[in-house]
């Protein structure tokens, strides 16, 4: 089992690449934390599930990232891809969900993976400057801390800039 964490700025190629990495998984699964709350919203997603292909089974959870993983894993997912980590934060805190608690699970769900090879994408909140108020500063500190213990539990980091990967941790 590989697991990465993808990151960087917004259209910076992080899903894409992380696409790139399962271009030759057999049963590949998509566990998406975005959710269709306006039409644009809504066409992004069918526009995203059309670019994945038929043979992309997706998972959408806002906030319980562990058990879709777990669910993948029973269903035979030799590829998983988590996307994005930031959106998960921002669901949390808006449902009031324990962030610290669910990424432990998270953690967790990491340390145990079977076969699958296990991708989280998430943006880079906190090269930007300090955010005027209170709530968009707990966002990007919860986005930092998360990014920081997921990074810490898998085997590749990879920042991506421009459309190209660079790798901070494994490979």
């Amino acid at each position: 089992m590989h697991s990465y964490l993808i990151t960087g700025g917004s259209r910076s190629g992080k899903s894409r690449y992380a696409l790139e990495l399962a271009k030759s998984a057999k049963k590949p699964f998509y566990i998406a934390t975005g959710w269709a709350g306006d039409d644009e919203m809504a066409e992004r997603i069918q526009k995203h599930r059309k670019e994945r292909g038929k043979h992309w089974t997706t998972i959408e959870t806002k906030t319980d990232i562990a058990s879709a993983i777990e669910k993948a894993e029973r269903k035979g997912a030799d590829f998983i891809i988590v996307d994005c980590l930031t959106l998960w934060v921002s669901n949390m805190m808006f449902e009031e969900t324990n962030i610290k608690m669910e990424t432990e699970k998270v953690i967790s769900t990491i340390k145990s993976a079977g076969k699958a090879t296990l991708v989280f994408v998430t943006n880079e909140v906190g090269s930007g400057i300090v955010p005027a108020d209170k709530l968009s500063r707990e966002f990007r500190d919860a986005a930092g801390l998360v990014n920081q213990k997921i990074a810490a539990a898998v085997d590749n980091v990879v920042l991506t800039v421009c459309g190209q990967p660079l790798y901070i941790k494994g490979k």
